[in-house]
């Protein structure tokens, strides 16, 4: 009996171990039919049939949104920000909304701004000039006001640039990086709310709400004889994807020039506007390497350190870009730099407003001498040039 249990017990242990070794192929054959079962299924098209249709607004109002005094985009009900998962569980849903909030139009209530452009600037399929002033008062078109007034419209402004340019085939556009906001007059309800928003006492409000108040009135009547046109309280209404300079040449850059058919689009950027191109570099590098040809900096405040350009941007800049600073030196000589960025030559002269108009001449050579270069894949030397110079004159 002892004998007959073992030999059972040896049979059991058997059979367990072939189940074993004959359920592993099984497992992996389920294994195999699951993936390709999963591979057949179109996740994309399951997950269309739970959720509503792509069917969006094309106005804020639409969405329900409108932009604050402060430029930001809030919930015309709720005063929140925008809330990306507005349907749980459907993110291929709030994606295709996200995508369609974005294309949205102006309103005709929403401040906007505008740039400059010539009639072929879209449909030059050769070069394309990009023409950026500084920061400031100075507007599309001006590179100093100062100029203007008190010297001429040839040294103050853009225009002997857009007539270069237009005679030797280039198509222009003229950014307007300073208009990034429109001031508005307050509302009465407004301007009760924004004296009323204080964390004094009542009594201690009161006394300086009575002080404010009799101060006002002494103004009123001062500015009565002093001022006729009054001026009322005003708020800021920031333009939407232009509240900055740097947001307005990105801005132009994905709505224009890269939409642009030239081959070779060039860059003068002036003081504040190097800096903006920088940051256009830093956000958009690879599509400017592909359609840029050659960046000419008057007297540029950018800062590749401050800014944090990489190293790939410094090493395009040094090749693709030259600076045209304030100097006593003459025109085009070598100007040394503690930066590791594009060279820098003299403009031929110390006003920093007149940089643009000194180096006029010189930075249409450079143009041409990138264009060839880009031809014959060989880089320009600006710095080369400036040195042959400088010596000569030594």
């Amino acid at each position: 009996m002892h004998f007959y249990f073992n030999v059972l017990n040896l049979l059991t242990v058997w059979v367990m171990m072939a189940q074993l070794q004959q359920g592993v192929p099984d497992e992996k054959e389920k294994t195999t039919a699951l993936k390709d079962l999963l591979s057949r299924i179109d996740l994309d098209e399951l997950m269309k049939k739970d959720e509503p249709p792509l069917e969006f607004p094309d106005t804020l109002e639409g969405f329900e949104y409108s932009f604050n005094e402060k430029g930001q985009l809030r919930h015309a009900k709720t005063g929140e920000p925008f809330v990306f998962n507005y349907r749980e569980d459907l993110h291929r849903w709030n994606q295709k909304r996200y995508e369609a909030l974005g294309e949205v139009d102006a309103t005709e209530n929403e401040p906007k701004s505008f740039i400059f452009m010539s009639e072929d600037a879209l449909t030059n399929p050769d070069k394309l000039l990009v023409l950026i002033h500084g920061n400031g008062v100075v507007r599309a078109g001006q590179w100093a006001r100062r100029l203007i007034i008190n010297e001429d419209l040839d040294s103050g402004t853009q225009i002997p640039y857009i007539k270069k340019a237009t005679e030797e085939g280039y198509g222009v556009i003229v950014l307007n990086p300073n208009e990034n906001y429109i001031e508005v007059e307050k509302t009465k309800a407004q301007v009760q709310l924004s004296s009323d928003s204080s964390d004094e006492p009542a009594e201690k409000r009161e006394r300086k709400d009575k002080i404010q108040k009799e101060t006002k009135k002494r103004r009123d009547f001062y500015e009565k004889y002093r001022n006729p046109q009054k001026e009322k309280e005003t708020m800021q209404m920031y333009i939407r994807d232009n509240g900055s300079p740097e947001e307005h040449a990105i801005y132009v850059w994905d709505h224009f020039i890269s939409q642009s058919a030239a081959e070779n689009v060039f860059f003068v950027a002036h003081s504040y506007g190097g800096l903006a191109f920088v940051e256009l570099m830093i956000q958009r590098e690879t599509e400017v390497k592909n359609k840029v040809t050659a960046v000419a900096l008057t007297d540029s405040v950018h800062n590749v350190w401050h800014q944090e350009a990489g190293k790939t941007i410094r090493e395009w800049m040094r090749e693709n870009c030259c600076n045209w600073v304030s100097s006593s030196e003459p025109l085009d000589t070598s100007v040394e730099s503690m930066l590791p960025d594009c060279p820098r030559v003299s403009a031929g002269t110390e006003r920093h407003e007149l940089t643009s108009w000194k180096s006029f001449p010189s930075i249409f050579k450079f143009f041409s001498e990138a264009m060839e270069a880009k031809n014959s894949s060989v880089k320009p030397a600006p710095t080369r040039r400036s040195n042959r110079i400088k010596y000569e004159e030594l």
